[in-house]
Protein backbone atom coordinates (compact mmCIF):
# COMPACT_ATOMS: atom_id res chain seq x y z
CA UNK A 1 0.00 0.00 0.00
CA UNK A 2 2.86 2.22 0.82
CA UNK A 3 4.38 1.80 -2.59
CA UNK A 4 1.44 2.09 -4.50
CA UNK A 5 1.07 5.75 -2.82
CA UNK A 6 3.83 6.79 -4.79
CA UNK A 7 2.20 6.56 -7.61
CA UNK A 8 -1.02 7.74 -7.16
CA UNK A 9 -2.27 10.88 -8.68
CA UNK A 10 -1.48 13.96 -6.69
CA UNK A 11 -4.44 15.91 -5.20
CA UNK A 12 -5.43 18.85 -6.49
CA UNK A 13 -5.86 20.33 -10.39
CA UNK A 14 -3.92 17.95 -12.83
CA UNK A 15 -2.29 19.58 -15.83
CA UNK A 16 -4.91 19.00 -18.74
CA UNK A 17 -4.70 22.00 -21.01
CA UNK A 18 -1.31 23.41 -22.66
CA UNK A 19 -0.93 26.39 -20.26
CA UNK A 20 -1.14 23.91 -17.38
CA UNK A 21 2.97 23.22 -15.59
CA UNK A 22 4.38 19.99 -15.02
CA UNK A 23 6.70 19.39 -12.42
CA UNK A 24 7.81 16.68 -10.23
CA UNK A 25 7.49 18.48 -6.44
CA UNK A 26 3.99 17.31 -6.34
CA UNK A 27 5.78 13.82 -6.24
CA UNK A 28 6.93 14.30 -2.94
CA UNK A 29 4.56 14.46 -0.33
CA UNK A 30 6.40 17.82 1.29
CA UNK A 31 5.24 19.26 -2.13
CA UNK A 32 8.78 20.75 -2.12
CA UNK A 33 11.81 19.67 -3.80
CA UNK A 34 11.94 18.67 -6.99
CA UNK A 35 14.21 15.92 -9.28
CA UNK A 36 17.17 15.90 -7.28
CA UNK A 37 15.16 15.37 -3.53
CA UNK A 38 13.10 12.38 -5.64
CA UNK A 39 16.69 10.77 -6.30
CA UNK A 40 18.23 11.54 -2.83
CA UNK A 41 14.59 10.55 -1.22
CA UNK A 42 15.15 7.19 -3.32
CA UNK A 43 18.31 6.36 -2.66
CA UNK A 44 18.70 6.74 1.39
CA UNK A 45 15.71 4.19 1.66
CA UNK A 46 16.31 1.75 -0.37
CA UNK A 47 20.12 0.61 -0.26
CA UNK A 48 22.39 2.84 -0.75
CA UNK A 49 22.74 4.25 2.32
CA UNK A 50 24.56 0.99 2.90
CA UNK A 51 26.05 0.68 -0.95
CA UNK A 52 23.45 -1.76 -1.80
CA UNK A 53 22.88 -0.73 -5.51
CA UNK A 54 21.21 -4.13 -6.61
CA UNK A 55 18.55 -3.50 -3.71
CA UNK A 56 18.06 0.07 -5.07
CA UNK A 57 18.03 -1.64 -9.06
CA UNK A 58 15.37 -3.74 -7.51
CA UNK A 59 13.48 -1.23 -6.46
CA UNK A 60 13.56 0.88 -9.70
CA UNK A 61 12.41 -2.03 -11.57
CA UNK A 62 9.44 -2.86 -9.13
CA UNK A 63 8.31 1.21 -9.29
CA UNK A 64 8.28 1.40 -13.09
CA UNK A 65 6.24 -1.75 -13.07
CA UNK A 66 3.59 0.20 -11.05
CA UNK A 67 3.77 2.92 -12.77
CA UNK A 68 3.32 1.67 -15.82
CA UNK A 69 0.24 -0.30 -14.81
CA UNK A 70 -0.80 2.83 -13.11
CA UNK A 71 -0.60 5.25 -16.16
CA UNK A 72 -1.62 2.19 -18.10
CA UNK A 73 1.04 2.59 -20.37
CA UNK A 74 2.14 -1.32 -20.70
CA UNK A 75 4.92 -2.42 -23.32
CA UNK A 76 2.76 -5.19 -24.81
CA UNK A 77 1.68 -8.26 -23.03
CA UNK A 78 3.05 -11.43 -21.65
CA UNK A 79 3.24 -12.91 -25.22
CA UNK A 80 4.29 -9.99 -27.07
CA UNK A 81 6.84 -6.78 -26.47
CA UNK A 82 5.91 -3.54 -27.88
CA UNK A 83 7.79 -0.79 -27.26
CA UNK A 84 6.54 3.01 -26.28
CA UNK A 85 7.81 5.96 -25.98
CA UNK A 86 6.44 8.69 -23.93
CA UNK A 87 5.91 11.93 -26.27
CA UNK A 88 5.47 15.35 -25.87
CA UNK A 89 1.39 14.92 -27.34
CA UNK A 90 0.93 12.51 -24.26
CA UNK A 91 2.96 14.25 -21.93
CA UNK A 92 -0.50 15.06 -19.48
CA UNK A 93 0.96 13.47 -16.19
CA UNK A 94 3.73 14.30 -14.13
CA UNK A 95 4.22 10.42 -13.71
CA UNK A 96 4.96 10.68 -17.56
CA UNK A 97 8.94 12.03 -16.63
CA UNK A 98 8.83 10.24 -13.07
CA UNK A 99 8.74 7.17 -15.48
CA UNK A 100 11.92 7.81 -17.69
CA UNK A 101 13.98 8.96 -14.57
CA UNK A 102 13.16 6.02 -12.65
CA UNK A 103 14.63 4.27 -16.40
CA UNK A 104 17.46 6.53 -15.64
CA UNK A 105 18.11 5.44 -12.30
CA UNK A 106 17.61 1.68 -12.65
CA UNK A 107 20.41 1.70 -15.64
CA UNK A 108 22.97 4.32 -13.23
CA UNK A 109 22.41 1.84 -10.48
CA UNK A 110 22.98 -1.25 -12.16
CA UNK A 111 26.79 0.59 -13.58
CA UNK A 112 27.52 0.95 -10.22
CA UNK A 113 26.67 -2.68 -9.33
CA UNK A 114 28.95 -3.87 -11.67
CA UNK A 115 31.48 -1.05 -10.87
CA UNK A 116 31.61 -2.79 -7.34
CA UNK A 117 31.88 -6.37 -8.68
CA UNK A 118 34.49 -5.45 -11.62
CA UNK A 119 37.37 -4.82 -9.05
CA UNK A 120 37.35 -8.91 -9.21
CA UNK A 121 35.82 -9.94 -12.53
CA UNK A 122 37.27 -7.10 -14.88
CA UNK A 123 35.26 -8.29 -17.98
CA UNK A 124 32.05 -6.57 -16.53
CA UNK A 125 33.91 -3.19 -17.19
CA UNK A 126 31.93 -3.36 -20.60
CA UNK A 127 29.06 -4.29 -19.06
CA UNK A 128 29.23 -1.01 -16.87
CA UNK A 129 29.58 1.12 -19.68
CA UNK A 130 26.72 -0.01 -21.71
CA UNK A 131 24.78 0.86 -18.97
CA UNK A 132 25.95 3.94 -18.32
CA UNK A 133 25.26 4.58 -21.61
CA UNK A 134 21.85 3.43 -21.63
CA UNK A 135 21.57 5.76 -18.34
CA UNK A 136 22.83 8.65 -19.95
CA UNK A 137 20.12 8.05 -23.04
CA UNK A 138 17.19 8.06 -21.03
CA UNK A 139 18.25 11.10 -19.22
CA UNK A 140 18.61 13.03 -22.63
CA UNK A 141 15.28 11.58 -23.20
CA UNK A 142 13.90 13.02 -20.03
CA UNK A 143 15.97 16.30 -20.69
CA UNK A 144 14.19 16.43 -24.28
CA UNK A 145 10.87 16.09 -22.62
CA UNK A 146 11.28 18.98 -20.46
CA UNK A 147 12.03 21.32 -23.01
CA UNK A 148 7.84 20.96 -23.51
CA UNK A 149 6.40 24.11 -22.57
CA UNK A 150 4.42 22.30 -20.35
CA UNK A 151 6.88 21.45 -17.54
CA UNK A 152 8.10 24.48 -15.59
CA UNK A 153 11.27 26.12 -15.16
CA UNK A 154 13.15 24.70 -12.09
CA UNK A 155 12.28 20.50 -13.56
CA UNK A 156 14.17 22.18 -16.75
CA UNK A 157 17.47 23.11 -15.16
CA UNK A 158 17.24 19.88 -12.76
CA UNK A 159 17.18 17.72 -15.73
CA UNK A 160 19.95 19.13 -17.61
CA UNK A 161 22.12 19.01 -14.31
CA UNK A 162 20.97 15.38 -14.02
CA UNK A 163 21.89 14.86 -17.76
CA UNK A 164 25.37 16.94 -17.03
CA UNK A 165 25.87 14.41 -14.24
CA UNK A 166 25.61 11.07 -16.20
CA UNK A 167 27.77 12.33 -19.10
CA UNK A 168 30.49 13.29 -16.66
CA UNK A 169 30.30 10.19 -15.12
CA UNK A 170 30.36 8.00 -18.30
CA UNK A 171 32.73 10.49 -20.01
CA UNK A 172 34.54 9.89 -16.69
CA UNK A 173 35.01 5.92 -16.64
CA UNK A 174 36.41 6.71 -20.65
CA UNK A 175 38.47 8.95 -18.98
CA UNK A 176 37.83 11.31 -21.38
CA UNK A 177 39.14 14.20 -19.09
CA UNK A 178 38.10 17.16 -20.97
CA UNK A 179 34.79 16.71 -21.89
CA UNK A 180 34.09 14.89 -18.63
CA UNK A 181 35.31 18.33 -16.78
CA UNK A 182 33.13 20.51 -19.36
CA UNK A 183 29.48 17.93 -18.08
CA UNK A 184 30.68 18.32 -14.24
CA UNK A 185 30.94 22.37 -14.74
CA UNK A 186 28.07 22.46 -16.28
CA UNK A 187 26.05 20.56 -13.49
CA UNK A 188 27.90 22.05 -10.72
CA UNK A 189 27.09 25.69 -12.28
CA UNK A 190 23.40 24.99 -12.67
CA UNK A 191 23.12 23.36 -8.96
CA UNK A 192 25.01 26.37 -7.80
CA UNK A 193 22.12 28.61 -9.09
CA UNK A 194 19.35 26.51 -8.06
CA UNK A 195 20.53 26.54 -4.14
CA UNK A 196 20.96 30.57 -4.70
CA UNK A 197 17.47 30.82 -5.67
CA UNK A 198 15.74 28.69 -3.00
CA UNK A 199 15.62 28.34 1.04
CA UNK A 200 18.22 27.66 2.99
CA UNK A 201 16.41 24.53 3.45
CA UNK A 202 16.36 23.48 -0.25
CA UNK A 203 19.49 24.50 -1.15
CA UNK A 204 20.98 21.77 1.51
CA UNK A 205 20.40 19.19 -1.29
CA UNK A 206 22.01 21.11 -4.05
CA UNK A 207 24.99 21.92 -1.79
CA UNK A 208 25.48 18.80 -1.08
CA UNK A 209 25.68 17.64 -5.06
CA UNK A 210 28.18 20.55 -5.76
CA UNK A 211 30.65 18.92 -2.89
CA UNK A 212 29.96 15.64 -4.37
CA UNK A 213 30.95 16.52 -7.80
CA UNK A 214 34.06 19.05 -6.80
CA UNK A 215 36.74 16.51 -5.97
CA UNK A 216 36.55 14.92 -9.62
CA UNK A 217 36.38 18.44 -10.88
CA UNK A 218 39.51 18.70 -9.80
CA UNK A 219 40.84 14.89 -10.54
CA UNK A 220 39.93 15.61 -14.21
CA UNK A 221 41.51 19.14 -14.18
CA UNK A 222 44.75 16.98 -12.72
CA UNK A 223 44.73 14.59 -15.63
CA UNK A 224 44.70 17.28 -18.19
CA UNK A 225 47.98 18.65 -17.20
CA UNK A 226 46.88 21.28 -13.47
CA UNK A 227 49.69 20.50 -11.26
CA UNK A 228 47.88 22.55 -8.12
CA UNK A 229 44.97 20.42 -8.75
CA UNK A 230 46.57 17.50 -7.10
CA UNK A 231 47.00 19.72 -4.00
CA UNK A 232 43.47 20.22 -3.76
CA UNK A 233 42.65 16.77 -4.07
CA UNK A 234 45.03 16.50 -0.86
CA UNK A 235 43.11 18.79 1.24
CA UNK A 236 39.81 17.52 0.47
CA UNK A 237 40.63 14.20 0.78
CA UNK A 238 42.35 15.01 4.67
CA UNK A 239 38.99 17.19 5.33
CA UNK A 240 36.24 14.55 4.17
CA UNK A 241 37.69 11.60 5.88
CA UNK A 242 38.25 9.95 2.40
CA UNK A 243 36.42 10.52 -0.64
CA UNK A 244 33.52 7.80 -1.85
CA UNK A 245 32.20 6.35 -4.79
CA UNK A 246 33.57 6.97 -8.31
CA UNK A 247 36.76 8.47 -7.11
CA UNK A 248 37.62 6.56 -4.06
CA UNK A 249 39.65 4.50 -5.61
CA UNK A 250 40.60 6.30 -8.69
CA UNK A 251 41.92 9.14 -6.16
CA UNK A 252 44.00 6.42 -4.12
CA UNK A 253 45.35 4.92 -7.26
CA UNK A 254 46.62 8.85 -8.54
CA UNK A 255 48.06 9.35 -5.13
CA UNK A 256 49.79 6.04 -5.50
CA UNK A 257 51.15 6.92 -9.14
CA UNK A 258 52.38 9.92 -8.65
CA UNK A 259 54.89 8.81 -5.66
CA UNK A 260 55.59 5.86 -7.66
CA UNK A 261 56.73 7.99 -10.78
CA UNK A 262 58.85 9.95 -7.67
CA UNK A 263 60.06 6.65 -5.92
CA UNK A 264 62.04 6.23 -9.22
CA UNK A 265 64.46 8.77 -8.77
CA UNK A 266 64.70 7.24 -4.87
CA UNK A 267 67.29 5.15 -4.69
CA UNK A 268 68.91 5.82 -0.89
CA UNK A 269 67.55 7.01 2.64
CA UNK A 270 70.18 8.46 5.25
CA UNK A 271 69.21 7.77 9.19
CA UNK A 272 71.56 7.91 11.86
CA UNK A 273 74.89 8.99 10.01
CA UNK A 274 74.45 5.96 7.73
CA UNK A 275 73.03 5.73 4.19
CA UNK A 276 71.11 2.68 3.16
CA UNK A 277 69.71 1.73 -0.21
CA UNK A 278 65.57 1.26 -0.77
CA UNK A 279 65.29 -1.60 -3.36
CA UNK A 280 61.47 -2.09 -2.47
CA UNK A 281 59.12 -0.24 -4.33
CA UNK A 282 56.59 -0.50 -1.37
CA UNK A 283 59.33 1.10 1.29
CA UNK A 284 59.96 4.02 -1.58
CA UNK A 285 56.25 5.69 -2.17
CA UNK A 286 56.20 5.27 2.12
CA UNK A 287 59.28 7.28 2.72
CA UNK A 288 58.40 9.79 -0.05
CA UNK A 289 54.55 9.73 1.37
CA UNK A 290 56.18 10.70 5.07
CA UNK A 291 56.60 13.89 4.92
CA UNK A 292 52.98 14.56 3.67
CA UNK A 293 51.47 12.78 6.45
CA UNK A 294 53.03 14.10 9.30
CA UNK A 295 52.32 17.30 7.80
CA UNK A 296 48.89 16.64 7.30
CA UNK A 297 48.64 15.39 10.87
CA UNK A 298 50.21 18.99 12.13
CA UNK A 299 47.32 20.57 10.10
CA UNK A 300 44.10 18.19 11.90
CA UNK A 301 41.79 20.51 12.38
CA UNK A 302 40.55 18.25 15.10
CA UNK A 303 41.16 15.23 17.18
CA UNK A 304 39.44 12.67 15.18
CA UNK A 305 40.84 13.48 12.31
CA UNK A 306 44.12 13.29 13.59
CA UNK A 307 43.33 10.37 14.72
CA UNK A 308 41.94 8.84 11.59
CA UNK A 309 45.50 10.22 9.68
CA UNK A 310 47.94 8.57 12.47
CA UNK A 311 45.99 5.35 12.07
CA UNK A 312 46.57 5.57 8.26
CA UNK A 313 50.22 6.08 8.64
CA UNK A 314 50.82 3.35 10.82
CA UNK A 315 48.97 1.26 8.35
CA UNK A 316 51.36 2.22 5.21
CA UNK A 317 54.09 2.03 8.09
CA UNK A 318 53.17 -1.89 8.87
CA UNK A 319 52.78 -2.86 4.95
CA UNK A 320 56.13 -1.18 4.72
CA UNK A 321 57.64 -3.77 6.99
CA UNK A 322 56.03 -6.42 5.93
CA UNK A 323 57.47 -5.92 2.72
CA UNK A 324 61.05 -5.64 4.28
CA UNK A 325 60.25 -8.48 6.07
CA UNK A 326 59.71 -10.93 2.99
CA UNK A 327 62.78 -9.82 1.91
CA UNK A 328 64.87 -10.63 4.93
CA UNK A 329 63.71 -14.51 5.19
CA UNK A 330 65.70 -15.14 1.84
CA UNK A 331 68.97 -13.32 3.09
CA UNK A 332 68.91 -14.65 6.23
CA UNK A 333 72.14 -17.08 5.93
CA UNK A 334 73.85 -14.18 3.82
CA UNK A 335 72.91 -11.68 6.61
CA UNK A 336 74.21 -14.03 9.29
CA UNK A 337 77.51 -14.23 7.39
CA UNK A 338 78.05 -9.95 6.63
CA UNK A 339 77.30 -10.08 10.66
CA UNK A 340 80.61 -12.21 11.64
CA UNK A 341 82.44 -10.75 8.85
CA UNK A 342 81.83 -6.99 9.49
CA UNK A 343 82.12 -7.50 13.67
CA UNK A 344 78.32 -6.59 14.37
CA UNK A 345 77.42 -4.50 12.08
CA UNK A 346 74.07 -5.31 10.60
CA UNK A 347 72.95 -5.33 6.84
CA UNK A 348 71.65 -2.46 5.11
CA UNK A 349 68.10 -4.56 4.51
CA UNK A 350 68.24 -5.17 8.44
CA UNK A 351 69.25 -1.14 9.49
CA UNK A 352 65.97 -0.23 6.67
CA UNK A 353 63.90 -2.50 8.72
CA UNK A 354 65.09 -0.83 12.51
CA UNK A 355 64.61 2.34 10.41
CA UNK A 356 60.52 1.54 9.66
CA UNK A 357 60.84 -0.04 12.80
CA UNK A 358 61.62 3.37 14.53
CA UNK A 359 59.31 5.10 12.48
CA UNK A 360 56.04 3.09 13.47
CA UNK A 361 57.16 3.39 17.23
CA UNK A 362 57.29 7.14 16.95
CA UNK A 363 53.92 7.87 15.62
CA UNK A 364 52.68 5.04 17.99
CA UNK A 365 54.08 7.27 20.58
CA UNK A 366 53.09 10.98 19.11
CA UNK A 367 49.59 9.13 18.55
CA UNK A 368 49.37 8.21 22.25
CA UNK A 369 50.82 11.44 23.43
CA UNK A 370 47.88 13.10 21.45
CA UNK A 371 45.38 11.35 22.92
CA UNK A 372 47.19 11.86 26.55
CA UNK A 373 46.85 15.63 25.60
CA UNK A 374 43.20 15.29 24.52
CA UNK A 375 42.31 13.40 28.02
CA UNK A 376 44.46 16.39 30.14
CA UNK A 377 41.73 18.47 28.95
CA UNK A 378 38.80 16.75 29.78
CA UNK A 379 39.91 16.25 33.35
CA UNK A 380 40.51 20.13 33.78
CA UNK A 381 36.59 20.45 32.56
CA UNK A 382 35.19 17.45 34.26
CA UNK A 383 34.01 19.48 37.19
CA UNK A 384 30.97 20.92 34.21
CA UNK A 385 30.64 16.89 33.02
CA UNK A 386 29.88 15.49 36.51
CA UNK A 387 26.25 15.56 36.33
CA UNK A 388 26.48 14.42 32.43
CA UNK A 389 25.36 10.87 31.63
CA UNK A 390 28.82 10.44 29.98
CA UNK A 391 31.63 8.11 31.88
CA UNK A 392 34.09 11.12 33.01
CA UNK A 393 37.89 10.42 32.29
CA UNK A 394 40.01 9.27 34.90
CA UNK A 395 43.96 9.52 35.78
CA UNK A 396 44.05 6.16 35.29
CA UNK A 397 42.96 6.39 31.55
CA UNK A 398 46.21 8.59 31.26
CA UNK A 399 48.33 5.93 32.93
CA UNK A 400 47.30 3.29 30.74
CA UNK A 401 48.97 5.61 27.77
CA UNK A 402 52.29 6.23 29.76
CA UNK A 403 52.33 2.72 30.02
CA UNK A 404 52.26 1.97 26.38
CA UNK A 405 54.37 4.97 25.64
CA UNK A 406 57.00 3.21 27.64
CA UNK A 407 56.93 0.28 26.32
CA UNK A 408 57.40 1.91 23.00
CA UNK A 409 60.64 3.91 24.03
CA UNK A 410 61.70 0.44 25.59
CA UNK A 411 61.60 -1.26 22.16
CA UNK A 412 63.02 1.64 20.47
CA UNK A 413 66.47 0.94 22.44
CA UNK A 414 66.48 -2.30 21.37
CA UNK A 415 66.71 -2.16 17.15
CA UNK A 416 69.50 -4.08 15.74
CA UNK A 417 72.08 -1.80 14.84
CA UNK A 418 71.19 1.07 17.53
CA UNK A 419 72.77 -0.66 20.50
CA UNK A 420 76.03 1.34 20.21
CA UNK A 421 74.72 4.58 19.67
CA UNK A 422 75.42 5.75 22.48
CA UNK A 423 73.61 9.56 21.78
CA UNK A 424 70.74 7.44 20.64
CA UNK A 425 70.39 5.48 23.65
CA UNK A 426 70.90 8.73 25.74
CA UNK A 427 68.01 10.49 24.15
CA UNK A 428 65.53 7.65 24.94
CA UNK A 429 66.89 7.53 28.37
CA UNK A 430 65.53 11.20 28.67
CA UNK A 431 62.47 10.66 26.71
CA UNK A 432 61.78 7.71 29.04
CA UNK A 433 62.51 10.21 32.42
CA UNK A 434 60.05 12.49 31.08
CA UNK A 435 57.36 9.96 30.55
CA UNK A 436 58.00 8.49 33.68
CA UNK A 437 57.68 11.61 35.52
CA UNK A 438 54.29 12.29 34.08
CA UNK A 439 53.10 8.62 34.31
CA UNK A 440 53.87 9.06 38.37
CA UNK A 441 52.09 12.46 38.39
CA UNK A 442 48.86 10.79 37.23
CA UNK A 443 49.29 7.74 39.47
CA UNK A 444 49.60 10.66 42.50
CA UNK A 445 46.41 11.99 41.02
CA UNK A 446 44.52 8.81 41.59
CA UNK A 447 45.60 8.27 44.95
CA UNK A 448 44.59 11.57 45.65
CA UNK A 449 41.27 10.72 44.32
CA UNK A 450 41.00 8.13 47.05
CA UNK A 451 42.83 10.16 50.09
CA UNK A 452 45.68 8.11 50.45
CA UNK A 453 47.98 11.21 51.21
CA UNK A 454 51.01 9.94 52.38
CA UNK A 455 51.21 7.44 49.07
CA UNK A 456 50.34 10.75 46.96
CA UNK A 457 53.31 12.86 48.50
CA UNK A 458 55.93 10.08 47.72
CA UNK A 459 54.56 9.61 44.29
CA UNK A 460 54.98 13.76 43.57
CA UNK A 461 58.66 13.78 45.19
CA UNK A 462 59.48 10.72 42.44
CA UNK A 463 58.04 12.96 39.65
CA UNK A 464 60.03 15.93 41.37
CA UNK A 465 62.85 13.37 40.80
CA UNK A 466 62.56 12.37 37.40
CA UNK A 467 62.39 16.12 36.23
CA UNK A 468 65.32 16.99 38.20
CA UNK A 469 67.28 14.10 36.71
CA UNK A 470 65.87 15.19 32.95
CA UNK A 471 66.91 19.10 33.54
CA UNK A 472 70.27 17.94 34.80
CA UNK A 473 70.53 15.32 31.60
CA UNK A 474 69.40 17.27 29.05
CA UNK A 475 72.44 19.54 27.81
CA UNK A 476 73.19 19.12 24.11
CA UNK A 477 70.02 16.55 23.69
CA UNK A 478 68.03 19.58 23.70
CA UNK A 479 67.20 20.00 19.96
CA UNK A 480 65.48 16.23 20.58
CA UNK A 481 63.35 17.43 23.66
CA UNK A 482 61.58 20.21 22.44
CA UNK A 483 58.87 18.44 21.15
CA UNK A 484 58.47 16.30 24.31
CA UNK A 485 56.20 17.58 27.26
CA UNK A 486 58.10 20.56 29.44
CA UNK A 487 59.04 19.15 32.31
CA UNK A 488 59.36 22.80 33.74
CA UNK A 489 55.50 23.05 33.79
CA UNK A 490 55.60 19.51 35.54
CA UNK A 491 57.70 20.69 38.39
CA UNK A 492 55.56 24.23 39.31
CA UNK A 493 52.44 21.45 38.86
CA UNK A 494 53.92 19.65 41.41
CA UNK A 495 54.82 21.82 43.85
CA UNK A 496 51.37 23.35 43.78
CA UNK A 497 49.41 19.89 43.99
CA UNK A 498 51.51 19.38 47.14
CA UNK A 499 51.20 22.13 49.15
CA UNK A 500 46.97 21.35 48.21
CA UNK A 501 47.52 17.59 49.25
CA UNK A 502 48.92 18.66 52.72
CA UNK A 503 46.31 21.40 53.45
CA UNK A 504 44.01 18.57 52.53
CA UNK A 505 45.37 15.83 54.49
CA UNK A 506 45.59 18.02 57.29
CA UNK A 507 41.69 19.33 57.00
CA UNK A 508 41.12 15.13 56.75
CA UNK A 509 42.44 14.26 60.27
CA UNK A 510 41.00 17.60 61.76
CA UNK A 511 37.49 16.43 60.42
CA UNK A 512 35.65 14.66 63.74
CA UNK A 513 32.45 13.53 61.06
CA UNK A 514 35.09 12.10 58.90
CA UNK A 515 36.80 10.15 61.46
CA UNK A 516 34.08 8.54 63.45
CA UNK A 517 31.13 7.84 61.60
CA UNK A 518 32.21 7.27 58.08
CA UNK A 519 34.87 5.07 59.41
CA UNK A 520 32.11 2.89 60.13
CA UNK A 521 30.69 2.69 57.03
CA UNK A 522 34.20 2.01 55.32
CA UNK A 523 35.39 -1.24 57.04
CA UNK A 524 32.82 -3.13 54.87
CA UNK A 525 30.87 -4.39 58.02
CA UNK A 526 26.69 -4.84 57.26
CA UNK A 527 24.18 -3.32 59.14
CA UNK A 528 23.53 -6.56 61.26
CA UNK A 529 26.68 -5.91 62.77
CA UNK A 530 26.71 -2.28 63.45
CA UNK A 531 23.26 -1.84 65.04
CA UNK A 532 25.22 0.00 68.36
CA UNK A 533 26.41 2.66 65.82
CA UNK A 534 25.05 5.11 64.86
CA UNK A 535 25.91 6.95 61.11
CA UNK A 536 24.54 8.16 58.28
CA UNK A 537 24.75 5.43 55.13
CA UNK A 538 23.62 6.50 51.90
CA UNK A 539 23.94 3.16 50.71
CA UNK A 540 20.70 1.64 52.80
CA UNK A 541 18.41 3.62 50.76
CA UNK A 542 20.28 2.04 47.06
CA UNK A 543 19.98 -0.54 45.53
CA UNK A 544 22.90 -2.92 46.87
CA UNK A 545 22.52 -2.24 50.22
CA UNK A 546 24.22 -4.23 52.85
CA UNK A 547 22.44 -5.42 55.44
CA UNK A 548 24.24 -9.25 55.74
CA UNK A 549 26.78 -11.28 54.72
CA UNK A 550 25.99 -13.10 52.30
CA UNK A 551 26.67 -15.95 51.33
CA UNK A 552 27.09 -16.95 54.95
CA UNK A 553 30.87 -17.45 55.88
CA UNK A 554 32.17 -21.37 57.20
CA UNK A 555 32.01 -22.45 60.71
CA UNK A 556 33.71 -25.06 62.47
CA UNK A 557 31.52 -28.02 63.20
CA UNK A 558 32.44 -30.98 65.27
CA UNK A 559 33.04 -33.73 62.57
CA UNK A 560 31.33 -37.31 62.97
CA UNK A 561 33.84 -39.81 64.86
CA UNK A 562 35.66 -42.62 63.44
CA UNK A 563 35.38 -45.82 65.54
CA UNK A 564 38.89 -48.00 65.06
CA UNK A 565 37.92 -52.14 65.76
CA UNK A 566 40.91 -52.62 67.78
CA UNK A 567 39.73 -55.83 70.07
CA UNK A 568 39.65 -58.06 66.53
CA UNK A 569 43.89 -58.23 67.12
CA UNK A 570 42.91 -60.12 70.78
CA UNK A 571 39.59 -62.35 69.83
CA UNK A 572 40.49 -66.42 69.06
CA UNK A 573 38.30 -67.64 66.32
CA UNK A 574 36.81 -71.13 66.51
CA UNK A 575 38.78 -74.28 64.96
CA UNK A 576 37.29 -74.69 61.36
CA UNK A 577 39.81 -78.22 60.16
CA UNK A 578 36.94 -80.38 60.85
CA UNK A 579 35.03 -78.30 58.11
CA UNK A 580 38.08 -78.18 55.66
CA UNK A 581 38.54 -81.96 55.89
CA UNK A 582 34.74 -82.72 54.83
CA UNK A 583 34.64 -80.41 51.67
CA UNK A 584 38.00 -81.96 50.70
CA UNK A 585 37.12 -85.34 50.75
CA UNK A 586 33.59 -84.26 48.55
CA UNK A 587 34.53 -84.72 45.24
CA UNK A 588 33.05 -86.89 42.04
CA UNK A 589 31.08 -89.06 45.01
CA UNK A 590 29.57 -86.26 47.02
CA UNK A 591 28.02 -84.92 43.99
CA UNK A 592 26.64 -88.31 42.92
CA UNK A 593 25.26 -88.70 46.17
CA UNK A 594 23.69 -84.64 46.00
CA UNK A 595 21.57 -85.91 42.81
CA UNK A 596 20.34 -89.16 43.51
CA UNK A 597 19.54 -87.39 47.15
CA UNK A 598 21.76 -89.68 49.04
CA UNK A 599 23.20 -88.29 52.30
CA UNK A 600 26.40 -89.17 54.28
Amino acid sequence: AKDNKENERPAGPQPGGLGDSLGLESILRSGAGGLLQIVKESQQQHGLRHGDFQRYRGYCSRRLRRLRKTLNFKMGNRHKFTGKKVTEEILSDNRYLLLILMDAERAWSYAMQLKQEANTEPRKRFHLLSRLRKAVKHAEELERLCESNRVDAKTKLEAQAYMAYLTGMLRFEHQEWKAAMEAFNKCKTIYEKLANAFTEEQAVLYNQRVEEISPNIRYCAYNIGDQSAMNELMQMRLRSGGTEGLLAEKLEALITQTRAKQAATMSEVEWRGRTVPVKIDKVRIFLLGLADNEAAIAQAENEETKERLFESLLSECRDAIQAVREELKPDQKQREHSLENDSGKVSNIQYLHSYLTYIKLSTAIKRNESMAKSLQKALLQQQRSDEDGKRSPRPQDLIRLYDIILQNLVELTQLPGLEEDKNFQKETGLKTLVYKAYRCFFIAQSYVLVKKWSEALVLYERVLKYAREVQSGAGAHRNSLKELPDVQDLITQVNAEKYSLQAAAILDANDPHETESPSQVKDGKPLSERFETFCLDPSLVSKQVSLVHFPPGFQPIPCKPLFFDLALNHVAFPPLEDKVEQKAKSGLTGYIKGIFGFKS
